[in-house]
């Protein structure tokens, strides 16, 4: 019987497997057309005469409320030159980048047939590490100085735990983050079981729009932090349990355990090994758990109410 029940399992892993390769078959037969506007180039090169030429092409990027004198002293300022020398040093190409965008695009597609494929423009921002991805209906901006690599000497004194995400590979997971927002769909907040699944979702809007990435680069982890929350997943969920952390509303626990931060906090000695937004992990597994189990479809999921995805979940963590 133990034998019987192993080949069922392998049989389900199979047809799963053909499904997805299917699928994935399928989409990147998807009509994508667009181009990356180089305007963080098109500036760095500009001189003072080139000005009325841009804003007339990028009307968008230029308030105003800002006179020109004001942009002409940004085109002429040593630090943004040094700035813009560093970003054409990076990225002098962008092949990779457009192939992932081009694939997040031909999933959006695929998922969302009212997806209308935006203007990609990239651009800097002073370091600008909070805003490093925009995403409107129409356009897409991506500042290229937020993504120049961990390491960067630009990010000395920004904490280590945001620099690790400032490389290259992870201008698409930011993009697909940007993108789940106008899909996801759930009250306010008011346990940490909501924001809990709220990142759930995000994480799932992600597997299914940038399968091409790994765990680690979807939530923003190294593979050892990654590798970390899978091997300690049951002790974390026996410690939200056992607390009754799920249903409070105790505001502190975003802080603690859905922020970006240096670590998650227990407040136990393990602190400082584990990785931060633990409680985004916890969600992932869970919404993950609830697809596996329930017959939904993907973007219907994403509206769904949070309570009733962790009741019909039948989520049980890694032992």
């Amino acid at each position: 019987m133990k034998n019987v029940g192993f080949l069922l399992i392998l049989l389900f892993v199979f047809n799963a497997c053909k499904e997805n390769n299917q699928i994935e078959s399928e989409i990147s037969k998807v009509d994508i057309d667009f181009r990356v506007e180089r305007f963080d180039l098109d500036f760095a090169n500009a001189k003072s005469e080139d000005l009325p030429e841009l804003k007339k092409a990028y009307p968008f990027l230029f308030s105003e409320r800002i006179n020109d004198s004001i942009w002409i002293e940004r085109i002429n300022d040593s630090l943004q030159q040094e700035l813009s020398n560093e970003v054409k040093r990076t990225f002098s190409n962008f092949d990779d980048v457009y192939e992932e965008i081009e694939s997040l695009f031909q999933h959006l597609k695929y998922y969302d047939k009212t997806f209308k494929v935006p203007r990609v423009i990239t651009v800097t921002s002073d370091v600008d590490y909070r805003n490093k991805t925009i995403v409107t209906d129409t356009i897409v901006l991506i500042s290229l100085d937020t993504y120049l690599g961990s390491d960067h000497h630009f990010y000395e004194g920004i904490q280590r735990f945001l620099t690790l995400n400032m490389k290259r590979s992870q201008i698409v997971s930011d993009l697909a983050a940007n993108y789940s927002e106008g899909y996801i769909f759930q009250n306010k907040p008011k346990t940490l079981l909501d924001d809990m699944i709220y990142f759930g979702k995000q994480l799932y809007f992600k597997d299914k729009m940038i399968p091409f990435k790994s765990d680690a680069e979807k939530i923003g982890y190294s593979e050892e932090q990654i590798e970390w929350a899978k091997a300690n997943e049951s002790e974390i969920w026996r410690y939200f349990i056992e607390r009754e952390l799920l249903f409070s509303t105790d505001n502190s626990l975003a802080g603690r355990f859905i922020a970006d931060a240096p670590f998650s906090k227990f407040y136990l000695e393990l602190d400082s090994e584990s990785p931060d937004k633990i409680g985004q992990y916890l969600g992932w597994e869970i919404v993950r758990s609830y697809m596996k189990n329930n017959d939904v479809p993907f973007l219907e999921m994403l509206r769904m109410d949070a309570d009733e995805i962790f009741n019909k979940s039948k989520f049980k963590p890694r032992k």
